[in-house]
């Protein structure tokens, strides 16, 4: 089983709000997730995020490979 950690959409139509979900890489974006992380906003004047940072890592550890954008926004 192929683990990712990437972001999946939540919230109304036209509002930027996704969590940080562990995945299997198979399934749909907002599919099922074995985990769910954190959550990050970005609005028009500020950006909001709320990340478990040691489940990350363990995650990591394990042999998860996050996506380009999750990896970005961990670096912030």
């Amino acid at each position: 089983m192929s683990v990712v950690i990437r972001l999946a959409k939540t919230g109304k139509r036209g509002e930027r709000k996704f969590r940080v979900v562990v995945s299997e890489k198979r399934s749909r974006r907002d599919g099922r997730a074995i985990e769910v992380l954190g959550w990050y906003e970005k609005n028009v004047g500020s950006t909001r995020k709320k990340v478990d940072r040691q489940r990350f890592d363990y995650w990591i550890k394990n042999g998860a490979i996050a996506s380009k954008t999750v990896t970005t926004l961990m670096e912030i």
